[in-house]
């Protein structure tokens, strides 16, 4: 203190702040409320884990950080060469905590509004007067799935790019909001790349995370076989029992 007290790089005396190393950090206390709260969180987060359990074996750091990615309001792009369970890790997430899910499959001839969604003509059956009517698409959904996402043109894949930012789409001048929460789950096959297009920087951006999804451990792989060798029947999505809903 004695070194710095009259140096003019610092205005304000160390005088003014006192230490001591016998003083105690002064922490708010939560109040009841907020500690049901967190416990309510951590039991939920424990009964996800239970049921996602039921169809993915292994991958404990993959499920970790979609949750973490899921709870913190991010996006996530998953690599991983096929069978590695990437979709149905996806589509389980949303079975558990009961959101709509939507997947999109991107493919070269994929346009932007068969993301987004269009205005259509229709006709009234009743008096034959036409009207034009919004037919959303595939991104109106709580968790959309965009398999393979650098397997379309980066005009369609800038479709995303206001959804995954700002949680709304807009078209035609019109801006509709995305229903909350909203996530979108990207997969990438790390060992094909022909006839893709890889994800600009504006795009990758939009991630909150990159996981990369390995080959299951020896242990893991032991234990699918002997589910396997003992003839017990798979589990499916029917036997995910929903643990939350989107509004929790």
């Amino acid at each position: 203190t004695a070194e710095f007290e009259g140096d003019s790089r610092f205005p304000i005396p160390y005088s003014r702040f006192p230490m001591s190393a016998t003083a105690e950090p002064q922490v708010a206390l939560s109040s009841a409320d907020d500690i049901a709260l967190a416990d309510k969180l951590r039991a939920g987060h424990q009964q996800i884990i239970s049921e996602l359990r039921k169809l993915i074996i292994g991958q404990d750091d993959v499920i970790e950080q979609v949750l973490v990615s899921l709870f913190a309001g991010g996006n996530c792009l998953i690599i991983g060469v096929p069978g590695l369970a990437k979709t149905l890790l996806v589509h389980t997430i949303a079975r558990v905590l009961d959101l709509n899910y939507s997947r999109i499959q991107f493919t070269p001839d994929l346009m932007p509004s068969d993301i987004t969604g269009t205005d259509i003509i229709q006709e009234d059956a009743a008096t034959g007067r036409r009207s034009m009517v919004f037919a959303p698409g595939p991104i109106f959904a709580n968790i959309v799935l965009a398999d393979e996402i650098n397997r379309t043109p980066p005009k369609t894949q800038a479709a995303l790019l206001e959804a995954m930012q700002e949680r709304q789409v807009t078209i035609e001048g019109d801006t509709r909001a995305l229903e909350r929460p909203f996530l979108v789950l990207a997969t990438q096959n790390p060992i094909e790349y022909e006839g893709t297009y890889p994800l600009p920087e504006a795009q990758l951006d939009r991630f909150l995370a990159k996981l990369d999804v390995g080959y299951p451990s020896v242990d893991n792989e032991a234990a699918m076989l002997r589910l396997a060798h003992h003839g017990v029947a798979p589990a499916t999505l029917a036997d995910v029992q929903p643990v939350a809903t989107a509004a929790e």
